[in-house]
């Protein structure tokens, strides 16, 4: 199997994630799983390329944010490059493809429509936001197989709240913050392919959780059996 993970940088970068540690960190992780994993910088280029890829891992920034100190501003995506990267997502969405999204992901590839509808819930900016960082519980919830068994676990991270809910999504994961609960693992079926969000993922202190990892490993094997089947009324 193979898998493209995508890392923030120029456009897609932002002045408070690590996306190379962080990526590299995931791309373990995915190897782990059985992938062979392409690491690429390259968001709008990785996905009119993704091919026969079996896994998508995204985890980027919002285009719309401030850059890192001294980055160079690259501009704006040109529309051709927007036109590829669409027409490679939809491809492989048609043909079934499994698709890891963490933590800034919910704000990037604004300009993507099928990354955006099949998140299924979107960063907001003024509405959005999170606690500061830090050591957390973790409750795992539902009855989706990744959730399975799975005992609630800590984590240092960074935990979003607020997500404007677009679609139906399965929780898998919440955190609760000012007396409510916020979801922060979810999973989705779209067609032929499906999807885990992990709000998770803030820095690589993260991924020593092994609570953390072990939910990844099995959303890793979950998203590993596209094509999924779907649903024939007739």
């Amino acid at each position: 199997m193979r898998a493209v993970v995508l890392s923030g940088s120029g456009r897609y970068a932002d002045p408070w994630h690590a996306f190379a540690e962080t990526s590299a960190a995931l791309a373990g992780i995915v190897a782990g799983a059985g992938y062979r994993v392409d690491v690429s910088d390259d968001l709008l280029g990785g996905l009119a390329n993704l091919g026969d890829a079996d896994l998508l891992v995204v985890n980027a920034g919002n285009p719309n944010t401030p850059l890192p100190e001294g980055a160079s501003d690259p501009g704006p995506a040109r529309d051709d490059e927007i036109a590829a990267a669409s027409a490679g997502l939809d491809a492989a969405l048609e043909r079934g493809i499994g698709i890891l999204a963490v933590h800034a992901a919910a704000a990037t590839l604004p300009e993507i429509p099928a990354f955006v509808h099949a998140l299924g819930a979107r960063w907001i900016e003024d509405v959005s936001w999170h606690p500061p960082i830090g050591e957390t519980l973790v409750h795992v919830v539902g009855s989706h197989p990744i959730a399975d068994d799975l005992d609630d676990f800590t984590v240092y991270d960074e935990r979003y709240s607020g997500l404007r809910l677009d679609d139906v999504i399965e929780p898998i994961a919440e955190h609760e913050e000012g007396g409510m609960r916020h979801p922060l693992v979810w999973a989705r079926e779209l067609g032929h392919s499906r999807l885990v969000y992990d709000a998770l993922g803030h820095d690589v202190r993260s991924y020593d959780s092994t609570g953390h990892r072990e939910l990844l490993t099995r959303a890793l094997d979950w998203l590993s059996h596209v094509p999924a089947p779907t649903f024939d009324a007739s």
